[in-house]
């Protein structure tokens, strides 16, 4: 039986609305008190909700975009680091910054969101997961985080979400970065690229590196795990983009991103583990303006992941290589755009167990309608996927919007996910399941978006309340058998809010969830109930102060839920000084006030951390 939402919760989520009326109320008295006022909204745009450039506020989808701005002010040393900030995002971390990572989207399992970088999946056919901890800031220009099932739009893997990752690009004009900075654990980095033009080509090229000491992961001595090492990490990383635009309407690119990752981790006392992960993705498109209503883009790219555990117990490789084949198709409709495409990913694995079945083939085609039409807007999606090895699933999902107001949107939509087993759970020797059947999930949900202006600023407010059913969920029985037998409601509340008047931004975002197992009723592992993050920034001049709180309530580390982790709030706080023309000096101190806290079970997360350097751009 689904657990309902308890009294206190139903009141902690008015309380909820009652406060951000009352903010929004006291930043935008203008707005409020005029109404009739047409607000004047920054409108970044995102590919991810519709596979095409679309204007943010006119997305149908919970989206979030982090822009460049947002990643280099942050000081965030870790994508899992940005991403904890961010609305409907919990993190996972056995450790520090290179330890194992991953996301919790709208409390789905870490395996349950797909991860994109620059439309190429890059995720293990083994584990199911990515490895977010080899992705370095340094390499990404922005990211789009958007949350509910996708897999109409993206297939496999996307029951929680899709975080897609794009690095960096190249520019007409000459321009050039550089930035090195130093801190606690000995933590040292060193980043640098240039981009510009040759003839007509754009090309970027950046690189980086980083090492720490690190500090010992597994803090409880009874632990097994234990060992009282220092658990640090180094890694090497390297990116280049070119594009061709050779005539109008038509445009070549070709990309490439690599990044080696040696990780300490704690597995037993008498021997210095880790893992060595590299991870590389190279992609190269051809879009092309075929008719005046019709572009298409032809691409092929590879994605590897290649990771190697070396143990007291011996070495442990898994490679997975994927590559992947796309033509899509965007026409401009009378009424609507239409986008159709075929897509091919072919899955290969090495391990160093005896798999009986090392790949796999995916086929798959997908439609894309969308439509607005006065206040009226509409998204239907449907796709198709045909597996070598676990037959053809289709998915689906349809959303509405509806302009009530100037200044107020309601939107509303259902969507369909699936995520197949494993190679680990179908073939791993001895512990494996070769009838298990793909996870699926049904999810509804309904928004509610505010925006307006004043003579000196902008605001949106917005409340997304979703019910995502999952079935078929993969467990492991009393043998460390999988089996299809567990049944998960993901069902809450995001209320968000945001404003940048004169010199002042602030976000704020408030999580109310109930991620349950619905055959046992408790609480899945390491999620919470409530979630919430508030990011202040105030410019003064030349100088830039940022203050950030992160705020959970309890988890629990095991789905019996006897062992329990203390719910948290860390304060971080940054600093950024232009101390000259293209030179500016930045600090983030991390968890400030020293709070015990973990994020898993025995791990330590460091500490008070502070951390500091300089950047240049001319």
């Amino acid at each position: 039986m689904s657990r309902p939402f308890s009294p206190g919760l139903a009141a902690r989520l008015a309380a909820s609305c009652v406060f951000a009326g009352s903010l929004i109320a006291s930043f935008s008295p203008a707005a409020v008190a005029q109404g009739a006022a047409t607000p004047q909204r920054l409108e970044p745009v995102s590919v991810t909700a519709t596979r095409s450039l679309q204007p943010t506020p006119d997305l149908l989808a919970d989206v979030t975009v982090i822009g460049p701005d947002e990643i280099a002010r942050s000081g965030a040393q870790s994508l899992t680091e940005l991403l904890q900030r961010q609305p409907g995002t919990e993190i996972v971390q056995n450790g520090g910054p290179g330890s194992v990572s991953g996301v919790f989207l709208r409390g789905a399992n870490t395996n349950q969101t797909l991860v994109l970088v620059d439309g190429i999946r890059l995720t293990s056919s083994t584990t199911g997961s990515t490895a977010l901890e080899a992705i370095p800031l340094d390499q990404i220009d922005h990211i789009e985080v958007l949350r509910g099932p996708a897999s109409s739009l993206y297939g496999a893997d996307a029951i929680g979400g899709v975080i897609q990752v794009f690095t960096r690009r190249g520019t007409e004009d000459l321009s050039a970065n550089l930035a090195a900075g130093y801190g606690t654990y000995s933590t040292r980095t060193v980043t640098g690229g240039v981009s510009g033009s040759i003839g007509p080509i754009r090309l970027s090229v950046q690189g980086g590196a980083a090492k720490s000491v690190g500090f010992n992961a597994v803090v409880n001595p009874s632990s097994i795990f234990y060992n009282p090492d220092l658990d640090g990490y180094s890694n090497a990383n390297v990116s280049v983009n070119a594009t061709l635009p050779w005539a109008e309407g038509q445009q070549l690119t070709a990309q490439y991103f690599h990044n080696r990752l040696n990780n300490q981790f704690d597995n037993g006392p008498g021997f210095d583990d880790r893992t060595i992960t590299t991870v590389d993705t190279w992609l190269v498109a051809s879009r092309n303006q075929l008719a005046p209503f019709w572009v298409s883009l032809l691409s092929a790219g590879e994605a590897v992941d290649d990771s190697v555990s070396e143990t007291g117990f011996g070495n442990f490789p898994f490679k997975t290589t994927q590559r992947q084949y796309l033509w899509q198709n965007d026409f401009t409709l009378p009424l609507g755009l239409f986008t159709a495409g075929l897509e091919r990913r072919e899955e290969r694995v090495t391990t160093g167990d005896n798999f009986a079945v090392t790949s796999r083939n995916t086929n798959s085609a997908f439609g894309i309608y969308r439509l607005q039409y006065g206040a009226n807007s509409l998204q239907a999606n449907i796709r198709r996927d045909d597996s070598s090895q676990y037959g053809g699933k289709t998915t689906g999902a349809v959303a509405y919007g509806y302009q009530l107001a100037p200044s107020f949107r309601m939107t509303a939509g259902v969507s369909t996910g699936f995520r197949p087993p494993t190679f680990n759970d179908l073939y791993f020797p001895d512990f494996s399941n070769p009838s298990l059947e793909p996870e699926t999930s049904r999810n509804v949900e309904i928004g509610a978006y505010l925006y307006g202006s004043t003579t000196d600023g902008t605001w949106e407010a917005r409340a997304i309340g979703y019910r995502n059913r999952v079935s078929q969920l993969i467990v492991l029985d009393s043998n460390f058998i999988p089996q299809n037998v567990q049944r998960a409601l993901l069902e809450g509340v995001t209320l968000g809010f945001n404003t940048q008047f004169g010199n002042t931004t602030i976000a704020a975002s408030l999580d109310l969830a109930n991620p349950d197992d619905t055959v046992t009723g408790k609480l899945l592992p390491r999620r919470a109930r409530e979630h919430g993050a508030l990011t202040l920034l105030q410019t003064i001049g030349p100088v830039r102060l940022g203050a950030e709180v992160v705020a959970s309530s309890y988890r629990y580390d095991d789905a019996a839920n006897t062992k329990r982790l203390a719910g948290y709030g860390i304060l971080n706080l940054t600093l950024e000084w232009d101390v000259a023309r293209s030179w500016t000096l930045f600090v983030r101190g991390n968890n400030v006030f020293d709070q015990d806290y973990q994020l898993a079970a025995d791990f330590s997360t460091g500490g008070a951390t502070v951390f500091g350097g300089v950047r240049w751009r001319p």
